[in-house]
């Protein structure tokens, strides 16, 4: 490697550039504005409304940069006079760049620009200019480098034209300068042909200096979001408001819609292309499709305890809620320690020692675990909760409870709606969709109805809360925060229309990104703590404070997770404790998340002290509520 040092990152402005940050995009205006001012400032606007981190210029003096038998058209070819045509038509005054250079400071992108020549070097050094382009024409243009370089601005280097020695060779100048820059991956062909493009020559960039980006002249933009995936820190396309305009850069450029869904690609491929992982983390999506789609070990017929387990009392059969089939050879000739009925799951506790038991946990405040109707009374057997909070599933609210329970319990109550109902339908009584919000009142009115009829087996329930996810989401994209305040608006004027008497809707916090049908959406509302506490203010609700959704809306919006459960905490009826991690890491056990629960716990003991709550664990009812019992014994003086 030519490089004497490994620059980490370059800065341009407040952007830092390099490896593991947002890509920088310069939308290359160059002298696609055809000497047009009004052009010119329009392209501006067209690249801050497709997202591009700066609008890039061009700079030449032409008696600079040519010969002047060239500039008299004596002795070159007609390329060249056909060149230089162009530049004295479409050339803008130094008075014009200037403008332009503070009409971007006004709009909040960066002006850049490529100067040809010293002594626009030393015009732009006025203008107070983040960073010098050097173009594939001047890479081997080692005064100009070393203008550039005493600048102590950040380059960004285009190699077109350039042999890999020649590349070295100017890597190596400007190293010997200390230079902060960025080599770009370039084939100066315009339009380029895809087969003489060879982005992978990146990687050999890559060892010669070890910030690299592209600068494409391609068709489309598929390449160019491909040179992301590669590891480009930099994309420099050229945009124009018509590609059929006169001029060779034209047809090489992309107009407005095509940078912005350029700059959309690179979001996303930034977003997706993550981490180089030592190990494979599941997604919280691929864990419900996991549970529904893959497959357990499950007895194959009815089990004493004491059994020593052979291949005749193992079957495999989903759902994929029990002991993975790959622990099959470590679960035949064990002794199992319990009864077991056919189609029963195994465990991962049927092969490990010391799983958490259930028994009375000690709290400040009402404690529970999540129940349903079919489990309720084997779980009161094992353990004396405060209350209960009954998950109901669409097929629970054409059962009996009755059925299920006997006599009435000394113990409060809570319910959580249904959010998915036959026929995959969302509830979503925030939804513009009149049709859907109609049914989701329809199906929220018989969740209340079927609340007020539990009461009669819990008379210590005065006035029980139902946990509602209110809905509020959005498939494709976030909504704006004017639609967004629509959103809240259609729930206010649901709450009116429900008929709450003797009970207690309690809207849920919700993630950012919650999981439906194994897929990703978008949440709208109750996700930031100020406006949830607002809208509760304003319609003298109460909430339950899910932590682990809570965390996550911090993470990703980078609101204070402590300050955020203050704010909610005089609006909160009920509390759902569970870990999270990243963005999407959800009701994952107590302790193998990022949450600090002492600190969660010192907030709520101070702002919600009355509210009760549960352990929200993923899959935490399997194997006898297991999860439940981890989670209250690591919660057990902490809140």
């Amino acid at each position: 490697m030519n490089s004497t040092k490994q620059a980490a990152a370059v800065r341009i402005g407040t952007r830092i550039v390099g490896n593991g940050e947002p890509c920088y995009l310069i939308a290359e205006v160059g002298n696609n504005h055809n000497g047009n001012f009004d052009r010119a400032i329009a392209l501006v606007d067209a690249a801050v409304a497709a997202g591009a981190d700066c609008a890039k210029f061009q700079m030449r003096k032409l008696d600079e940069v040519y010969r002047a038998s060239s500039l008299s058209g004596k002795d070159d070819d007609l390329a060249v006079e056909y060149t230089l045509d162009l530049l004295r038509r479409f050339e803008l005054t130094t008075d014009q760049q200037r403008r332009i250079a503070d009409y971007c400071a006004s709009r909040g992108i960066a002006y850049l620009c490529t100067p040809w020549d010293a002594a626009s070097v030393a015009v732009l050094e006025s203008f107070g200019v983040e960073a010098y382009k050097v173009a594939s024409a001047d890479l081997t243009n080692l005064p100009l480098l070393a203008t550039l370089a005493a600048t102590g601005k950040a380059l960004i280097v285009s190699t077109g034209m350039s042999t890999t020695e020649e590349i070295r060779t100017a890597a190596g100048f400007l190293d010997e300068r200390a230079a902060n820059y960025v080599l770009l991956h370039c084939q100066s062909t315009y339009p380029a042909a895809l087969h003489n493009i060879h982005l992978r020559f990146m990687e050999t960039l890559r060892e010669i200096h070890p910030l690299v980006g592209y600068s494409g002249h391609e068709r489309g933009i598929a390449v160019s979001i491909g040179a992301v995936a590669l590891g480009a820190v930099v994309i420099e396309r050229h945009i124009t408001l018509d590609r059929d305009m006169e001029g060779p850069d034209h047809a090489a450029s992309l107009e407005p819609d095509e940078f912005k869904a350029l700059v959309t690609g690179i979001r996303e491929v930034e977003a997706a292309r993550g981490e180089k992982l030592a190990e494979r983390a599941l997604s919280q999506g691929e864990l419900i499709n996991r549970e529904n789609l893959a497959k357990s070990l499950v007895a194959a017929r009815d089990i004493a305890a004491g059994t020593v387990i052979s291949d005749a009392d193992v079957a495999v059969k989903s759902p994929g809620q029990g002991l993975s089939p790959l622990k099959m050879p470590a679960l035949i000739g064990r002794r199992i320690a319990r009864r077991m009925s056919a189609d029963d799951y195994f465990f991962q506790s049927d092969l490990d020692e010391g799983t958490a038991q259930a028994r009375r946990y000690r709290f400040d405040r009402p404690w529970g675990v999540p129940v349903r109707y079919h489990d309720t009374e084997r779980f009161l057997e094992i353990c004396q909760p405060d209350i209960i909070e009954f998950h109901l599933s669409y097929s629970d609210m054409e059962r009996d409870p009755a059925a299920y329970l006997s006599g009435t319990y000394d113990l409060g109550f809570v319910v959580h709606a249904p959010e998915l109902f036959a026929g995959s339908k969302l509830m979503d009584l925030a939804t513009p969709d009149e049709a859907l919000r109609r049914y989701s009142l329809e199906q929220t009115q018989a969740v209340i109805d079927i609340t007020r009829g539990l009461k009669k087996f819990f008379p210590r329930t005065q006035r029980p809360p139902i946990v509602a996810n209110i809905g509020g989401f959005t498939m494709d994209e976030p909504l704006p925060p004017g639609e967004k305040a629509e959103r809240y608006r259609i729930f206010a004027a649901s709450l009116k229309e429900l008929d709450m008497d003797g009970v207690e809707l309690i809207p849920q916090t919700m993630a950012p990104f919650p999981w439906h049908f194994g897929g990703q959406r978008h949440q709208n509302i109750f996700i930031f703590p100020e406006e949830s506490a607002a809208f509760c203010a304003n319609h003298n609700l109460r909430m339950c404070v899910d932590i682990s959704h809570t965390k996550l809306a911090a993470n990703h919006f980078g609101f204070d997770f402590a300050e955020g459960l203050a704010q909610l905490g005089p609006h909160t009826a009920h509390l759902h404790f569970g870990d999270a991690k990243g963005l999407d890491g959800e009701g994952l056990q107590v302790g193998e998340g990022e949450i600090d629960f002492d600190e969660v716990g010192a907030v709520l003991r101070k702002h919600a002290p009355g509210a009760s709550f549960i352990p929200e664990i993923w899959q935490g009812h399997k194997n006898m509520g297991e999860g439940f019992w981890t989670a209250l014994e690591r919660l057990e003086g902490r809140v």
